[in-house]
């Protein structure tokens, strides 16, 4: 078993915290996970006073098993007391050197509420109630990892994000975890006949915030055509797919399961659809050799504000209906069962692209 980032930020800042209140120093702290609801011991690695109000420590990422670019890396936890003022907080969290920014979110540091909600749950019962910290997460190699990771794509630069909706590392490629997947699906399709398919934390965190029941929210990473198919089978009507269009766009294609290493084809799948639309040689050409799916998505944008055209709106119009009638396809194919599909795609921004026809008649029984 292993656990996210922010569970060793917030071991770091709770033995920060306890060396400031000369708490004999142990091996370990204990951290309250909160999601799932159990308490864990993390190991740290240093702690030491900086001054009489700052101390800082350190932990090293442990993610379990699989691989990880974030396997060992330091975590640095610095903790300051402060003076408690009247409607002030009394813990404030900043992103230091290696947490990324938000370029979207007005430059804000990339530490998402379930990281914020861990570390105020576990450091709150340990303060007076006339003390205030602040704690600065650091990750001393952040800004070098984030360089291999997708995090630009979402409008994250300068480091790594503190993102996720649990303590313990759910392996997305884990065949183990798509049974979990399953089971959590199985679950919430006893109670609804209507869920969402999230895919991956973006989705996921995208549908938080637009205020989505939970209960009807499912995490399905890259196993679509094996969750697709579970949920018919037990009897799910209709299901709304969010995501990321660099990876929804591969169901377009007939891609079920969505992971890089397995099968990628974005760039042919849009360039196939920008040919259809009849966009000129040289343009298709361009959308070829784009990057990433995101940079040719810009071109599209660029050339729609040169000449006042439609051809972002036309193209994915295309794509999502495609998606919706494959992945439709797909379930009967497998099962006996009907189940209507609508897809959402949205750019590194988490700004919507595209709904479908059915997504969009659908849109407003999610909220």
């Amino acid at each position: 078993m292993g656990y996210t980032l922010p569970v060793f930020a917030c071991a770091s800042a709770i033995a920060a915290f306890l060396h400031l209140q000369k708490v004999k120093t142990k091996e370990f702290v204990t951290v309250d996970l909160i999601k799932p609801p159990q308490k864990v011991d993390i190991s740290i690695e240093q702690v030491a006073r900086l001054n009489s109000q700052t101390a800082l420590a350190i932990t090293r990422s442990d993610p379990g098993e699989h691989l990880d670019i974030t396997r060992n890396t330091p975590v640095w936890a610095l903790v300051s007391i402060e003076q408690s003022l009247i409607d002030s907080p009394q813990i404030e969290i900043e992103g230091g050197e290696g947490i990324g920014i938000q370029t979207q979110n007005n430059n804000q540091a990339a530490i998402y509420s379930y990281a914020k909600e861990l570390i105020i749950h576990n450091l709150q019962s340990l303060l007076k109630k006339s003390e205030k910290i602040v704690i600065r997460i650091i990750l001393p190699e952040g800004r070098k990892l984030g360089l291999k990771t997708s995090n630009s794509a979402f409008g994250v630069v300068e480091g790594l994000s503190l993102l996720g909706t649990t303590g313990i590392v759910q392996p997305l490629t884990a065949p183990s975890q798509l049974e979990a997947y399953q089971t959590e699906l199985v679950a919430k399709a006893k109670k609804h006949d209507f869920l969402i398919f999230c895919i991956g934390e973006n989705g996921l965190d995208l549908a938080t915030k637009w205020g989505i029941d939970p209960d009807k929210l499912v995490k399905t990473a890259n196993w679509l055509g094996s969750m697709l198919v579970t949920a018919a089978a037990h009897q799910v009507k209709s299901i709304i797919l969010l995501g990321y269009h660099g990876k929804l766009i591969k169901l377009a294609g007939g891609i079920w399961h969505t992971h890089h290493h397995l099968a990628d084809g974005r760039l042919e799948i849009l360039t196939s659809y920008c040919a259809r639309y009849g966009l000129e040689t040289t343009k298709i050409e361009q959308i070829a050799d784009s990057a990433t799916t995101e940079s040719a998505l810009q071109l599209l944008r660029q050339w729609d504000g040169e000449d006042n055209s439609n051809r972002v709106k036309s193209i994915y119009k295309a794509i999502a209906e495609s998606i919706d009638r494959r992945s439709q396809a797909y379930i009967s194919k497998h099962t006996e069962q009907t189940t209507q599909v609508g897809s959402i795609l949205f750019d590194r921004q988490r700004k919507i692209i595209q709904k479908s026809l059915y997504a969009e008649k659908e849109f407003t029984k999610l909220c």
